[in-house]
């Protein structure tokens, strides 16, 4: 299997779309608290990371 630049760019988005998830599901069900609003931020950040990530793959 050999990894060019969209692949690892396709594996990146898919990394960084399930540590979004889990942050986001941390900050609503285990940290309901002001810190989950710490970790739902880094959540949404890991989401737009990820936006661009998808958005760069083709043009690399």
């Amino acid at each position: 299997m050999s990894l060019n630049k969209n692949k690892i760019l396709g594996w990146a988005t898919f990394i960084m779309v399930l540590m979004g998830c889990i942050l986001v599901g941390l900050a609503i069900y285990r940290y309901a608290d002001v810190a989950g609003w710490g970790f739902g931020a880094v959540g949404v950040g890991f989401f737009a990371i990820a936006w661009v990530f998808n958005a760069l793959k083709g043009r690399v």
